[in-house]
C-alpha cells in the first residue's frame, strides 16, 4: 500500500503533468478523444458491453477513462452496473481531478456524480458503476488480485520514463487476469510492450494510434 500521492505540475494551466514521471496526464490534443479512440475502440467498445462486464485498468489517474466508459455505458442503455477496478500508486487528489476534467465539457456531469462521493481511492458504488481503485503498486497488488476483466485499459506513463508498469512479469499479470477472448489496449506501441504481451498469451496487433501517435497496441488473450 503506498501513502503517496501525485505530484503534478500544470501546462497551460489546464492539462496536468505528473513530476513523478514528467509526462502528461492525457493528449495534449484532445484527451477525451483519445480515450475513446485507444480504450474504448481498441477494446471494441461498447460493442462488448454486457451486464457484468468488467473493465480493469493500470493507471487511473484524473479519472478520464473511468469517466468516458462510463458515459458510453450508460448511453448504450446498459442499467446495471459497470465494473470497474484500477491500480495506482500514486492518486490524484479529487481537486485535482476536477481541475482537469473541466478541459472535458462533455463528461462533467458524469464527473460530478463521481467526485461527489470520492476521497481518493477504495470503492465507490453507484447505480450504474461499481468501482475499486486499489491504491498500491501493481507490480505487488496485481498477482494477488482474486479476479479478473473482460477488458484492460493499459495506461501508464509512457514506457520510456515508466518502464515498471509495462515489464514483462506485469504483462503476464495482466493476462492471467483476463478472461477467455478478454481484450486489452494502449496508446504505445513500442516492441518490448508488444512483446510482453505476445508472450503472455495475447495476440498483438499493432493499429493507427491517436493524433500524431503513428501506432498504438490491441491485444486478444488466445484461447488455450
Amino acid at each position: 500500500m503506498t501513502d503517496q500521492t501525485a505530484s503534478l505540475s500544470w501546462r497551460d494551466e489546464r492539462i496536468p503533468v505528473s513530476d513523478q514521471f514528467d509526462d502528461p496526464y492525457f493528449s495534449l490534443e484532445n484527451g477525451l478523444a483519445e480515450t475513446e479512440h485507444v480504450f474504448l475502440s481498441g477494446n471494441d467498445l461498447p460493442n462488448r458491453f454486457a451486464p457484468g462486464f468488467h473493465i480493469a485498468e493500470l493507471g487511473f489517474g484524473t479519472a478520464l477513462n473511468l469517466l468516458t466508459v462510463w458515459r458510453a455505458w450508460e448511453q448504450s442503455g446498459q442499467t446495471t452496473p459497470l465494473r470497474f477496478t484500477s491500480f495506482e500508486a500514486f492518486p490524484m487528489e479529487p481537486e485535482d481531478m476536477r481541475r482537469a476534467l473541466l478541459a472535458f465539457a462533455e463528461i462533467m456531469p458524469w464527473a460530478d456524480r463521481f467526485l461527489a462521493d470520492w476521497t481518493g481511492g477504495g470503492t465507490l458504488e453507484l447505480e450504474t458503476l461499481h468501482l475499486n481503485v486499489i491504491v498500491d503498486d501493481a507490480r505487488q497488488a496485481l498477482p494477488t488480485w482474486q479476479e479478473q476483466a473482460d477488458a484492460w485499459f493499459l495506461d501508464g506513463f509512457s514506457p520510456a520514463k515508466n518502464p515498471e508498469l509495462w515489464g514483462s512479469d506485469l504483462m503476464q499479470a495482466v493476462a492471467s487476469h483476463t478472461k477467455e477472448a478478454g481484450t486489452a489496449a494502449t496508446y504505445t506501441a513500442a516492441g518490448f510492450v508488444r512483446r510482453g504481451l505476445e508472450e503472455a498469451g495475447f495476440t498483438v496487433t499493432r493499429v493507427p494510434g491517436f493524433g500524431r501517435k503513428r501506432h498504438m497496441t490491441r491485444a486478444e488473450k488466445r484461447s488455450r
